[in-house]
């Protein structure tokens, strides 16, 4: 089972799966950033998956990139070793930051526009 949070923080949208990221929750995942993706500033906060597939890395690519089409930019927070490293390994930190907190990926995101 995965539960989705969608929080907003100062000039972001924060996107909290909770479970595990596997081909039976790809759906829900995606939908969830398909929705967010019109957001100029999107964090993805991964801490709270302890597990993901590759359909749950897919469906996280795809989110990115369909944001980025938008305009929008991404950035990913995970404090777990073993997903890090695995975002590592796969070469996604290549396409996105990828911090350890939640202010250290905020910090990444480039500035949205100031008001006038």
């Amino acid at each position: 089972m995965l539960d989705i949070q969608i929080d907003s923080a100062d000039d972001y949208t924060i996107c909290r799966p909770v479970g595990e990221l596997d081909a039976f929750t790809v759906s829900q995942f995606r939908q969830a950033l398909a929705q967010l993706a019109s957001n100029p500033r999107l964090l993805i906060d991964m801490s709270g998956v302890p597990f993901v597939d590759s359909a749950g890395l897919g469906a996280l690519i795809g989110g990115i990139r369909r944001a980025r089409e938008l305009g929008g930019d991404v950035a990913v927070s995970c404090s777990r070793p073993t997903l890090t490293r695995l975002l590592r390994t796969t070469g996604f930190d290549r396409i996105v930051t990828v911090a350890e907190t939640v202010e250290e990926a905020a910090a990444s995101l480039v500035p949205g526009p100031s008001p006038t």
